[in-house]
């Protein structure tokens, strides 16, 4: 049974990848907190697939109605499909493979950071701050922060 917190602040890195997938022994903390950023994850995924802009006007303040625009709002569809197939392949793994939760989190924490780096090579321009550029800064650090723990030991030990 797991503890709220870990019961041992030293990170655990073959946690990563477990011998035994089904057994998670990281707090339950990290759990919830994955739970949390699947759904929003999953949410994120519908409003790109089924918004009728995609959310690239309404949510992330591209301008649509330049020449392409109709391209524009096509590509978010596709990237929020793209986005719901990963997301459903991660909750397989969080409720089937709950071992797999540090893993899960991994893929989480590079997501954003690889997203950013696509933008700095590829920008894109917005009549104003997107919420996914805006919360970037604010979300690395708690994913980041709660791999940290999944990597960590909660089990009570037994006597």
């Amino acid at each position: 049974m797991s503890t709220l917190l870990p019961t041992s602040w030293m990170p655990r890195p073959a946690g990563l990848l477990p011998s035994d997938p089904t057994r998670f022994g990281g707090p339950a903390i990290a759990t919830w907190i994955t739970t949390i950023l699947l759904v929003v994850i999953t949410a994120r995924s519908l409003v790109h697939l089924f918004l009728p802009d995609g959310g690239a006007h309404s949510i992330a303040t591209i301008d649509t109605s330049v020449a392409g625009g109709d391209n524009i709002v096509a590509i978010f569809g596709q990237w929020g499909a793209s986005q719901l197939l990963l997301v459903g392949a991660l909750w397989v793994l969080r409720l089937r493979y709950r071992g797999l939760i540090p893993f899960i989190l991994c893929v989480l924490l590079l997501e954003p950071i690889l997203r950013a780096i696509s933008g700095h090579l590829k920008p894109i321009v917005t009549l104003g701050t997107a919420p996914g550029a805006a919360l970037n800064g604010y979300a690395v650090p708690v994913v980041a922060l709660t791999l940290y723990l999944a990597l960590c030991t909660s089990e009570e030990r037994r006597s």
